[in-house]
């Protein structure tokens, strides 16, 4: 079976399998100008996933192992005020208007030169700026199987042009959560949604991810600068620790003699993934021995982030005091490429008025002995 084949049965699958999820909404808590903020409780026979309207955020996953012990594993916390003191890590959050990294705060749209915060190491933009998408209260509706998530990002927001309109739908179906995004513009502009969220599959408090195994679906990725800005170039995986086409476990090759891992600390890279971009594909696979836990995940989008945690430094802690140290998680960030807007040669990120963008991200959870 194709690569694309199996990306689609599971999606079938999962589909054919959902009685319908459940959802329950809650009191979260309030922001210091007193807006509320709630949390969304999705629910299926297989899956509990809990989502507040701060920052659009996945705040727990809770799945069984292999046997039946069911865990949370995703990073997080169970206050708002521990979200709103940890400006660092985006734990759940949708990232945005633009995901990942802009080189020098700036970029070039229809003859202009537009300026965005410089707050990655005062050099380049990060996720959208200082007061990103992460940061705002989202208006969420529940919608059947799930909650849609609505933000509106006026004209000149973090420096970006136009008034942006976007909307991401969280849904539970069966062992599958899906995240289908959607964005509309007044003017032109650039946009890069992800969402951030922190897996470990052996469950919050289990120790490092290093022992998973992952596979990618790529056979290029983009190397990066000292400032983790791309290249340009899309290099092939092959002879290199990038190539993930094989199940290899995270920790064999992350302290391997090569440039690329030695600047970022780790894996903080993104692949480009093999498919027709906008097309459902498979996008990585991770297992967690010790658990038995799997997660597959496939996207419309042409490329994942896979981060390795290496700035989490254990200043921040779960519920039970774990401390939240480098590499007890992971990201998967489906997205296009990190400083497209400088790259005219990668998938544009460019979004014009009258236009509606849309993309799809899943999330399966099922176990292996």
């Amino acid at each position: 079976m194709t690569i694309r084949g199996l990306a689609v049965m599971l999606l079938s699958m999962a589909m054919a399998a959902d009685a319908g999820a459940a959802v329950t909404k809650a009191a979260f808590g309030k922001m210091p100008d007193g807006t509320a903020v709630d949390i969304y409780t999705l629910k299926s026979d297989a899956l509990e996933v809990k989502v507040m309207t701060y920052g659009a955020r996945i705040v727990a996953i809770n799945t069984a192992d292999k046997n039946g012990k069911v865990a949370d594993v995703v990073l997080g916390y169970d206050k708002l005020s521990d979200y709103l003191a940890d400006k660092k890590t985006y734990f759940g959050s949708i990232v945005g208007r633009y995901g990942n990294r802009i080189a020098h705060g700036e970029f070039k749209l229809d003859g202009k030169t537009y300026d965005v915060p410089k707050n990655d190491g005062g050099i380049n933009s990060l996720h959208g700026g200082t007061v990103g998408f992460d940061q705002h209260v989202w208006t969420g509706k529940e919608v059947p199987g799930g909650v849609e998530m609505t933000l509106v990002s006026k004209d000149g927001d973090q420096g970006f042009p136009g008034t942006l309109t976007a909307h991401v739908r969280y849904t539970v179906h069966g062992r599958t959560l899906r995240i289908d995004y959607s964005e509309s513009t007044d003017k032109d502009t650039v946009v890069n949604l992800t969402n951030h969220t922190y897996f470990n599959l052996g469950g919050v408090g289990s120790g490092t991810i290093l022992d998973e195994e992952i596979t990618i679906n790529a056979d290029r990725f983009t190397p990066t600068d000292k400032g983790l800005i791309p290249t340009g170039e899309l290099a092939p995986v092959a002879g290199t620790p990038m190539d993930f086409r094989n199940a290899t476990v995270i920790g064999k090759r992350i302290h391997a003699d090569y440039e690329p891992l030695k600047l970022a600390g780790g894996y903080d890279h993104n692949w480009v993934l093999n498919g027709a971009d906008g097309q459902l594909k498979l996008a990585a696979k991770v297992h967690d021995l010790k658990s038995g836990r799997v997660m597959t995940v496939q996207t419309t989008e042409p490329g994942v982030q896979f981060y390795t945690g290496n700035f989490l430094d254990g200043t921040f802690k779960s519920a039970s005091g774990w401390p939240y140290a480098k590499n007890t998680a992971l990201c998967l960030e489906t997205q296009h490429f990190p400083d497209s807007p400088n790259h005219p040669s990668f998938p544009s990120t460019e979004l014009k008025p009258g236009q509606t963008r849309h993309s799809t991200t899943t999330f399966t959870f099922t176990t292996q002995k």
